[in-house]
């Protein structure tokens, strides 16, 4: 088994969630430590307090993958004296990473607003408010015959072939005769030196997402076994895909407001909700934002939901819900602690795959601020 370093874990966070789905000026990436040193033990969190530092050193944690950035403010001094000095110091001194994904893990597939969804047994999800558009090219690679499965690999298991989530590894060939001159100082697979050379070829075609050219080529570049392939990138003007906060979708079933309102606590595992309007109507289609949902409340009732469930309502955005007449149901921001598991889920299933020699685990530390009495 490899024992990796902290690049190749956040190399995986990447996969999961992309950095450039992050919104503009979220501060989301390595906020303390040196990502070069070997890991063996990953904690997943949703915020960095003190007694999640305190855990983190009593069990031997290596890389702390947190929802909410430690410095989601910059420092102006580093105070030892205070909370914020306190952790960076116990941070320092125990060589401890740390590394936080944000709204990019908010936006991505299978992320936090998914993760809510699925355990409220949500279908035909949608995106409520897009916020990244991903453009695609078509890649076309001229290969002799015998390379072509070989090239196909390369393609599609490097991001290229994959439409929408129904279908992927989707390819084109067609066969054709490659014709070339090799030069005096080239070195050709097949022919020689000076010599006019036929080779029967085959053209492989798939779309990619346009931010992983340069990854899908250099695949490519090191599969084919010619010195100077031929490879063609073509903008791809019909097809794009979309990214963003929150989810919509459907409950199996319509069900009473009243007896939503005891699934959503008993799946977000709440004790207590604020819930604002009438809760004497029926609702199957339900709109969910992880974290503060406050300025999206008119995109949530364009989406046409028959509840909203989101934390941080303020005071007077209650009163223009009920002008809006969109039931709302506050569960708090600290339901964006499903990030935990889910997190660990994805890494176990790639570090598995990968035979990584490392331990995740979840913290067990409540850093809800709020109690109920």
């Amino acid at each position: 088994m490899k024992v990796a370093n902290g690049y190749e874990y956040v190399a995986i966070l990447e996969g999961i969630a992309p950095k450039k789905y992050a919104m503009d000026g979220d501060p989301i990436g390595l906020q303390i430590g040196d990502l070069a040193r070997k890991v063996r033990k990953i904690m997943f969190t949703l915020d960095v307090l003190e007694n999640v530092v305190d855990e983190a050193i009593s069990k031997g944690v290596d890389m702390i993958i947190a929802h909410h950035p430690l410095l989601f403010r910059p420092l102006k001094k580093i105070d030892f004296s205070t909370p914020e000095g306190r952790i960076v110091k116990k941070l320092i001194k125990h060589d401890i990473i740390v590394y936080a994904a944000h709204t990019n893990l908010d936006i991505a597939d299978g992320g936090v607003n998914d993760a809510l969804s699925e355990l409220l047994g949500l279908t035909d999800t949608k995106i409520i408010v897009p916020t990244y558009k991903e453009s695609y090219s078509k890649i076309a690679v001229y290969t002799p015959d015998f390379a072509e499965e070989s090239i196909r690999l390369a393609l599609v298991n490097n991001g290229a072939g994959k439409f929408s989530d129904l279908y992927s590894e989707c390819t084109f060939s067609v066969d054709g005769t490659g014709r070339f001159l090799p030069g005096d100082e080239a070195n050709p697979t097949i022919g020689k030196p000076g010599d006019l050379e036929a080779v029967q070829e085959v053209k492989i075609e798939a779309i990619f997402p346009h931010s992983q050219m340069d990854r899908i080529i250099k695949a490519v570049k090191l599969s084919h076994p010619y010195e100077a392939p031929v490879i063609d990138i073509y903008p791809i003007e019909n097809v794009e895909s979309a990214m963003g906060l929150g989810r919509i979708g459907n409950l199996p079933k319509a069900m009473e407001l009243q007896g939503f309102i005891g699934l959503v606590k008993e799946k977000l595992s709440m004790e207590n909700v604020r819930v604002i309007g009438n809760t004497n109507r029926s609702v199957r289609k339900v709109a969910i934002i992880g974290g503060d949902g406050n300025k999206f409340i008119h995109d949530v009732k364009r989406a046409g939901a028959d509840v909203y469930i989101t934390g941080d309502i303020y005071y007077h955005t209650g009163h223009d819900l009920l002008a809006l007449d969109l039931p709302t149901i506050d569960a708090g921001h600290y339901i964006e602690k499903v990030m935990k598991a889910s997190l660990r889920k994805q890494f176990e299933e790639t570090t598995q795959a990968q035979n990584y020699e490392i331990e995740l685990i979840i913290s067990e530390q409540n850093t809800n601020p709020f109690t109920f009495y």
